[in-house]
């Protein structure tokens, strides 16, 4: 799960370095690793790319704990390129947090990107999956994240059929994951020997009762031969996976 919430970033990190000029509206200069940035971020294409992730994360009225992750995760990554990179990252916060106020300028920031990178259509298509990871990474894509994106979409000049094809591409992943974690997460209360109905006190105590069932040295202390025994060491490894993903789904 971690890799996949942080796969667009990595990528979109990677574009944004490899060969990258940047853009300070009719001044270019090499972004490179030793570079210690001055300017104004906000003109910067990590700038208005973290304006359009606070305008995608906002969008349903609320920042999930995923999509918090997610975005710290991605300020680091874009910060790092530079010398002076905590001072860029907790610039990088402060655009982030200014930008989460209002959504008037959201045309006009995506507008701003599309002139920096008007020559680089999969850089803005790579930005936009990016922001619709945003939005579908709490597996709840929301009405309001979709008109935002759309908007932001139509100001890239991103192909309406590219946009949807994403959206179709998110949906099934998402889709195939809300159903793998269903399955899992029955299979865990079946190892448990527990049901959905139990209190998590009913639970721990059913969980510590297999573990001392199931516990190797124990087994070898009554003189268990081998075979029981690494048949027990894979059950309780089963057991305690059961019981995290119980605790995780609780929690």
């Amino acid at each position: 799960m971690i890799y996949f919430v942080l796969l667009f970033t990595i990528v979109l990190f990677y574009l944004l370095t490899k060969n990258y000029n940047k853009y300070d509206f009719g001044k270019r200069e090499k972004w490179s690793k030793s570079q210690f940035f001055s300017g104004d971020i906000r003109d910067h294409e990590i700038g208005i790319i973290v304006s359009l992730m606070a305008k995608v994360a906002k969008a349903d009225g609320r920042v999930s704990e995923l999509e918090a992750e997610l975005i710290s995760n991605t300020l680091t990554e874009l910060s790092s390129a530079f010398e002076n990179n905590s001072a860029i990252r907790e610039k990088l916060k402060e655009i982030y947090k200014s930008e989460l106020k209002t959504f008037s300028n959201t045309i006009e920031i995506a507008n701003k990107y599309y002139l920096l990178t008007r020559g680089d259509y999969r850089k803005r298509v790579l930005l936009l999956e990016y922001l619709l990871n945003l939005a579908f990474i709490d597996n709840d894509f929301r009405d309001e994240e979709r008109m935002i994106c759309e908007d932001i979409a139509e100001a890239l000049k991103i192909k309406r059929q590219d946009f949807e094809e994403i959206i179709k591409r998110f949906e099934k992943f998402y889709a195939e994951k809300y159903n793998h974690q269903v399955n899992s997460l029955e299979n865990a209360y079946k190892v448990l020997n527990a049901t959905k109905s139990d209190d998590m006190d009913t639970i721990k105590a059913k969980y510590k009762k297999l573990v001392r069932e199931n516990h190797p040295d124990l087994l070898m202390g009554k003189g268990a031969d081998q075979s029981t025994i690494e048949k027990a060491t894979q059950k309780l490894q089963e057991i305690n996976e059961a019981y995290e993903i119980i605790k995780r789904d609780r929690s």
